[in-house]
């Protein structure tokens, strides 16, 4: 993401630089990067699918710290991918290193790939707090800065394209962004937040006063998400570029000073596109000079008012106008309540799976999910003209295709995946996009249950927000390749109990006798997880295991928000704690004893034993029995 190079430079030259105090104030918070810098800084699990309660924690510290400082947050998150597809190869090449670095964290070695569900985490942890927050509709730079520029304040993220940007109040680095220093004014004893903002005319009145609107050329020149090709190389090969006193020996920051003083040297940014292109071939010249002139484009602000959506609830957007989405359909995605992955689907057919940390000699983990992304597929794309009826006009049936960029071992692949939508065919086939907002939500938790293959009655012991997490569960345990076995269900439902159990002790008040045991419990639950398993190498098997189990889940919560909620959403923080099902796991396996945990908490060891009934009941009796257990039943009864 940004321009390469540019960030590092930057912060290696503090005359760019003004120093800040921050307090009472509005900031516009990149979301999407924020989420990513939180949970890399504080050096969170990456191994075992994630621990999403540490990280709520960190993000509820945060936000804590800005309220200290009265500082008002305005959360601005991307969208899906652009709907022109200029940075399709850009995706593609993220998500090759991706699976690399997932690789590399499957065999103990480093890497930065964020667990699955950090996203709804984030999102979920902000609604939690009341904090505002828009999701636009696809990447969403153009959109802070144009909200900045109208509120005159400073936007928070670590992207280097907001040096680029002409912002009035400048751009706060959140890597010089002390939140977690917080100090105190003299005389009046008001917090603020220690940072530092970079300003544009900084960095102009150090290239010789240099107009600003060449800093988009000189971005798109040094190779940003829309621009890097070799075609540019003999440019670079025939200028000599001044570079002056450099901070650095590093090459890039070297070429970054030398292209700014040579571009410094010209009055706009038409003179100086025009002796960039007559350094190039000349049947190369006019197509150059059209890719430059579009990408420059990128960085001027988006003709988009998220003052109206933070003040009125209203986000209109003139590509999301184009494709005539319904309108419940475009306000629950700016309000977040629909995942990008939806709006990708109906827009591009095409989606990007994030990989996990896996076996990844074994299929994708995604695979597992498949059914329930294609039932997705189905509601989403089933737009076909109906008569009065509700039957396709003229069609017995359609065929319709999706392509998902997934991993083959560690090789990105596209595969086409086909939906086909009867005339008068299954449940699925009665509902489309225009429709979903006026069936009845009985309707849709019928359609959900039925994709998930799962029963649940109205008599059912369960309350509701347990339903959800249930049947993913037991879609989970019928389909997971290699097969789940008992200890793999143990654990993951303790640790969900324990996360139940951690929501029940921050709540409590009044500390009673079932109060204290609850928190005693929860202190065995944290000893455990923080203990060092002897064998640090992961279990890769295990891992995949519950890497599909994570995948089920989120096309199970996407599934829910496109049918509008007909059950409860989960608190995923609670849910799910990598490190600890790990732990778990392995204790399971190893110790009779680990089954006793919740004994001294009698309403979780209920809950617990509930949960276990609820799976067990919707997969065969014996699915759980070993092989070699059952030739033995069988002998046994024919002696």
């Amino acid at each position: 993401m940004g321009v390469h190079g540019l960030m590092s430079y930057v912060r290696a030259n503090n005359q760019f630089f003004d120093h800040l105090k921050l307090r009472e104030t509005r900031i516009i918070i990149d979301g999407s990067n924020l989420f990513h810098r939180l949970y890399f800084d504080f050096s969170l699990d990456l191994q075992h699918g994630g621990d999403y309660d540490a990280f709520a924690a960190v993000v509820h510290k945060f936000f804590d710290a800005l309220a200290a400082c009265a500082i008002q947050p305005y959360v601005v998150l991307d969208g899906g991918c652009d709907p022109s597809d200029k940075k399709l190869d850009t995706l593609k090449q993220r998500a090759r290193d991706k699976i690399n670095m997932a690789h590399s964290l499957s065999k103990g070695r480093g890497g930065t790939v964020l667990p699955l569900l950090i996203r709804e985490v984030f999102r979920q942890v902000l609604d939690e707090l009341k904090v505002p927050s828009v999701q636009c509709f696809s990447e969403a730079d153009g959109e802070i800065v144009a909200l900045a520029n109208q509120w005159k304040c400073p936007v928070l993220t670590y992207d280097s394209d907001f040096c680029i940007f002409d912002l009035i109040a400048g751009y706060c680095p959140i890597t010089e962004f002390q939140w977690q220093n917080i100090g105190t004014l003299k005389g009046t004893g008001e917090s603020y937040i220690p940072a530092k903002c970079f300003l544009v005319e900084k960095l102009c009145i150090h290239f010789s006063h240099m107009n600003k609107a060449i800093l988009p050329l000189f971005a798109v020149l040094n190779g940003n998400d829309y621009v890097n090709t070799p075609a540019l190389a003999a440019f670079f090969r025939k200028v000599n570029f001044p570079i002056g006193a450099c901070n650095s020996n590093c090459k890039k920051h070297v070429r970054i000073q030398g292209l700014l003083n040579w571009l410094s040297g010209f009055t706009d940014p038409t003179e100086a596109l025009e002796s960039v292109v007559k350094h190039l071939k000349t049947q190369e010249q006019n197509s150059i000079r059209e890719l430059l002139s579009t990408s420059m484009q990128e960085y001027k602000p988006a003709n988009v008012k998220l003052e109206d959506f933070f003040q009125n609830g209203l986000y209109i957007c003139d590509t999301e106008v184009k494709f005539d989405f319904p309108d419940w359909f475009l306000g629950a995605l700016a309000r977040g309540q629909l995942a990008p992955f939806l709006s990708d689907v109906l827009v591009l057919r095409k989606i990007f799976l994030f990989v996990q940390v896996e076996n990844m000699q074994r299929p994708s983990a995604h695979k597992v999910s498949q059914p329930i992304r294609k039932a997705i597929y189905r509601l989403l794309l089933n737009s076909y003209p109906r008569d009065a009826q509700g039957s396709l006009n003229n069609k017995q049936s359609s065929t319709l295709c999706v392509h998902e960029f997934d991993r083959t071992e560690q090789t990105l692949r596209k595969a086409v995946v086909e939906v086909t939508i009867e005339a008068s065919g299954s449940f699925q086939d009665t509902f489309f996009v225009n429709e979903l907002s006026e069936a009845a939500l009985s309707e849709h938790r019928k359609l959900l249950l039925e994709v998930l293959e799962v029963e649940l009655s109205a008599e059912d012991p369960l309350t509701p927000c347990w339903m959800l997490p249930v049947a993913i569960t037991s879609y989970w345990v019928r389909y997971c390749e290699p097969k789940v076995k008992l200890h793999h269900l143990h654990a993951l439902v303790m640790a969900m109990v324990c996360g139940e159990l951690q929501s029940v002790t921050s709540r409590a008040v009044d500390v009673n006798v079932h109060g204290e045991q609850a928190k005693a419990v929860h202190v065995e639950f944290l000893k455990l997880k923080e203990r060092k398993g002897q064998n640090k190498q992961l279990d890769v098997d295990t891992a995949h295991i519950f890497s599909q189990w994570q995948s089920c889940l989120q096309m199970g919560l996407y599934l829910n928000q496109l049918l509008r909620f007909p059950l409860p959403v989960p608190d995923l923080a609670r849910l799910y704690s990598g490190t600890l099902v790990h732990r778990l796991c392995h204790e399971f396996k190893t110790s009779p004893a680990t089954k006793d945990l919740l004994t001294k908490c009698p309403s979780m060891e209920e809950l617990y034993q509930k949960l276990l009934c609820a799976v067990k009941s919707a997969v065969p009796p014996d699915f759980f029995q070993n092989k070699s257990s059952c030739k033995s039943n069988k002998s046994r009864k024919k002696r």
